[in-house]
């Protein structure tokens, strides 16, 4: 029996619902998605805020899990000379993407899965991700993808879902209808795993107001939320159950919901800082490095 994995088992996004049907609902849903995503854009202007803290100006940056293109487009706006990637599994919001890309402000969208990052070792400056580790399968196996593409000292920042979210819709009496989001602290501990150095997290609570259940329901299924349901047609259609349930939560006739937005960044470390594994503490380093060194007998 192989012994447990160094921070425990994958926390970060249990029970996702199927891969390729997760795509299929963003593949239909991207001519329309901005219409919908005001809690992205929020989010995301505040996550750029926190790239005020990296520490020299990026060549090359990676946008994972980039939807639309929105933040991508807004990357290469504030990091004219830099190369900006758009990374995303669903082809349709890639399509999207192309639309922001002109000839002065080229996007570059990659077709990948999160745990499969088709890029050179130590090649990227930044990572940006604006709440798309929710849909990330194995955050173990980003984070170490993340560590062997980012250059030392290049900052991931990010922006996920925390255990709160949605927690109106969190309905006893149809148990286990919606999938639980991870701890920060599950997080960092994953990174400093990996690896990172200087791990921040911080969190805080938004509420969105909605006139009624339907705009309600059909901002989460615009947005692709509903996939954080395990059986979404059920639940959306057991609107009584859900009047009833919301008593006493609605404030002034409106219908709140919560959402736990959580902040991280990190940073890739210098040569040689081991990584975690099952096998013990693996540390690398680059050819070029080895080759500038020198033996002393």
């Amino acid at each position: 029996m192989n012994p447990p994995s160094p921070t425990g088992p994958n926390t970060v996004a249990p029970a996702l619902p199927n891969r390729s049907a997760v795509g299929s609902v963003f593949d239909t849903l991207a001519p329309a998605y901005e219409r919908f995503s005001a809690l992205e854009r929020e989010v995301g202007s505040r996550l750029f805020e926190r790239l005020a803290f990296q520490r020299r100006p990026p060549a090359r940056i990676l946008d994972i899990g980039c939807g639309t293109g929105v933040a991508t487009a807004e990357l290469k706006r504030q990091y004219r000379k830099a190369e900006v990637i758009g990374l995303d599994a669903s082809c349709g919001m890639l399509r999207q993407l192309r639309r922001k890309s002109g000839f002065l402000r080229t996007l570059h969208g990659v077709v990948a899965d999160f745990g499969t990052l088709p890029l050179a070792a130590r090649s990227v400056d930044l990572v940006f991700s604006n709440l798309a580790l929710p849909w990330c399968e194995d955050f173990h196996a980003l984070a170490s993808g993340l560590r062997r593409v980012l250059k030392p000292g290049g900052m991931f920042v990010f922006s996920t879902l925390g255990p709160d979210s949605m927690k109106e819709l969190r309905m006893p009496s149809i148990e286990g209808s919606l999938r639980a989001f991870p701890d920060l602290r599950d997080i960092g501990d994953i990174l400093q795993a990996a690896g990172f150095v200087q791990p921040v997290m911080d969190a805080e609570h938004l509420t969105l107001e909605y006139p009624g259940l339907d705009e309600l329901l059909r901002e989460l299924a615009g947005t692709g939320a509903s996939t954080h349901f395990l059986d979404w047609p059920a639940f959306s259609q057991s609107t009584e159950k859900i009047t009833d349930y919301y008593q006493g939560r609605r404030l002034s006739g409106v219908w709140p919901l919560t959402w736990e937005i959580v902040y991280g960044m990190a940073f890739g470390p210098e040569e040689g800082q081991p990584i975690k594994t099952r096998e013990g503490d693996i540390a690398t380093f680059s050819v070029d490095l080895l080759k500038s060194s020198r033996l002393h007998r």
